[in-house]
């Protein structure tokens, strides 16, 4: 297919970056521009109904331009256009891992509360549930190294993004979410050390998230900030 595919990004959406390991992983060229969300321009939301990250311009040899937003919609086409697929050809498989997804979605929002939380009551009960979604990965997870076993999948592109902000949690402190989880541990060592996963973000990122949780003032950096 000739097409040039364009991904219109954020510095720290893991949505972002779940697109940008999916096409690493296929080996499909794009190009990465990035919008300041806090000043988005009127080309980004003429292109972005929801006004959220991210969003594949695809441009066609023949000059026509269609974009497509949300992340979910982003990898469906990637996996329909694309070669070498990151779904598993089982369609109950493949069912399976599309619930997932969505769990590590949830994840994410439980990731958002946890660090946004202004109240001691409110962070404790956020990081409960993150354990015990922890918990149940766990459970699934078997002899790795990735979810589904030797082949690398789209619910591994998902959740390498989730463990990114575990690397920040960490670095303001002591953080107990996924302590006593050695699969999950294992798996999160294995998609650190991935090469799609290393180039999904640009290099400060660690440096931008640590900005990012300073700026919301929470409890998780307000001892921190007060030292």
């Amino acid at each position: 297919m000739d097409r040039t595919l364009t991904l219109i990004s954020h510095h720290l959406c893991p949505y972002v970056q779940r697109a940008a390991i999916a096409l690493a992983e296929k080996g499909v060229a794009f190009e990465r521009v990035y919008v300041d969300l806090a000043a988005k321009p009127d080309w980004f939301k003429a292109i972005s109904p929801l006004g959220k990250v991210p969003v594949l311009r695809v441009a066609q040899s023949g000059g026509e331009e269609t974009s497509i937003f949300e992340s979910a919609v982003i990898l469906e086409y990637l996996e329909e256009t694309s070669r070498l697929p990151l779904h598993p050809a089982d369609p109950l498989k493949r069912a399976l891992h599309r619930g997932w997804i969505e769990f590590g979605s949830q994840v994410l929002n439980g990731i958002g509360r946890f660090y946004s939380a202004t109240e001691e009551a409110t962070f404790e009960r956020e990081g409960i549930g993150l354990q015990a979604m922890f918990v149940r990965l766990e459970e699934e997870l078997g002899g790795g190294p990735f979810f589904a076993g030797e082949t690398f999948s789209l619910v591994d592109a998902v959740f390498a993004p989730v463990f990114r902000y575990f690397d920040g949690f960490e670095a303001l402190g002591e953080f107990s979410v996924l302590a006593g989880k050695p699969r999950v541990a294992a798996w999160r060592n294995t998609l650190a050390a991935r090469p799609s996963v290393k180039a999904a973000v640009v290099e400060d990122f660690p440096e931008r998230l640590l900005r990012f949780f300073e700026a919301r003032r929470g409890v998780l950096v307000r001892a921190r900030l007060a030292a």
